[in-house]
């Protein structure tokens, strides 16, 4: 929140998907006025249920609409956790991610500058590595993304910094390491899922035969890919200290007017941990299934997430793997379709 009494209106892009409901959460506790603005076509309204919130259902490819929302809502600043997330997908559909990732961000921020909007949160992403060179990452750390995905958050954080140059825009990027987990109403539900821990659960839920172990020959500990796992709602969190933080960015000489926080637990699970852990937590057996390495994955990617603590006082709440999948457990036994009814 900003000092003044007002609330701060905040306009968030994606805010009826996985991350973005959880952020609009976060904001709405900390007292903030949020307005979403999403096409639905990866989230859902459901995901709003129960939320003070107005939804305008937009596309940020139309930059009349993105202007027409910001000046509607008098907006102070965004939050932007729209855009297509699959790695894989990025690697076979180039141009879906650069348009939807790249363009339409600049859409975003051309809007921004137009409605003199002047701060912003980015939703980026630890691909924006690639490959690291050491464990922990951190925010120094070399950008060198293996992935289209990647690429595009990396050219999105790039825009950015240049914006600021040319037009004073105060923007935080926040990269982050695996989200998991959930909140009583509000859970993982990808069309279609591809992320570790709900593809478990589903396992346990009887919808798939086994989960599939990508590469059991990694230099880890026990040969399986080892991942920084942070939950949603501790996500949502850093995105209030993070937009608190945007006010006093550029308010010296010497203060950057952007800046990158890696946001993860800091400890590392492989995919056989993971496994095991859903094992304990919802009592099946889970079977799995070994296959071959995908390519592109790196065998540790693991967040130094000191940065955030240090400068926006954010710490995991949820640190430890049980309490991150039992959450998501609870969700999906209670909602084994996600959201559809």
């Amino acid at each position: 929140m900003s000092s003044s009494d007002r609330q701060e209106r905040v306009l968030v892009t994606g805010g009826a998907g996985y991350v973005g409901s959880a952020v609009v959460e976060a904001l709405l506790t900390a007292g903030c006025q949020v307005t979403v603005f999403d096409n639905l076509t990866t989230g859902y309204r459901a995901a709003l249920d129960g939320l003070a919130v107005d939804l305008i259902e937009g596309d940020l490819a139309d930059r009349a609409a993105i202007e027409a929302a910001l000046r509607d809502v008098k907006a102070d600043a965004v939050v932007h956790t729209a855009g297509s997330i699959e790695a894989g997908e990025s690697m076979t559909d180039p141009g879906k991610y650069y348009r939807n990732n790249v363009v339409n961000s600049l859409n975003l921020l051309d809007a921004m500058v137009a409605r003199g909007v002047g701060r912003l949160v980015f939703s980026s992403s630890a691909g924006v590595y690639g490959v690291p060179r050491r464990t922990p990452i951190d925010e120094d750390d070399p950008t060198a993304p293996v992935n289209c995905y990647g690429e595009t958050k990396l050219a999105v954080e790039r825009a950015a910094a240049w914006y600021r140059v040319a037009h004073g825009l105060q923007a935080i990027f926040l990269r982050y390491f695996n989200a998991a987990g959930a909140s009583a109403s509000r859970g993982e539900a990808h069309r279609p899922e591809s992320h570790l821990i709900p593809l478990v659960l589903q396992v346990a839920l009887g919808k798939r035969d086994a989960i599939s172990i990508y590469g059991t020959d990694y230099p880890t500990p026990d040969g399986s890919c080892v991942r920084d796992y942070v939950h949603v709602a501790d996500l949502g969190q850093a995105h209030v200290l993070a937009l608190a933080a945007t006010t006093d960015l550029g308010r010296t000489p010497e203060a950057p007017r952007h800046r990158a926080y890696n946001l993860g637990n800091g400890a590392g699970f492989s995919v056989r941990k993971v496994v095991e852990t859903a094992r304990r937590v919802t009592g099946h057996p889970i079977p799995a299934a070994e296959v071959a390495r995908r390519p592109g994955d790196p065998p540790f990617l693991v967040a130094s997430s000191a940065r955030a603590a240090r400068e926006l006082g954010w710490l995991p709440r949820y640190a430890d793997l049980d309490s991150i999948v039992a959450t998501a457990w609870d969700w999906h036994r209670t909602h084994p379709n996600g959201y559809d009814r």
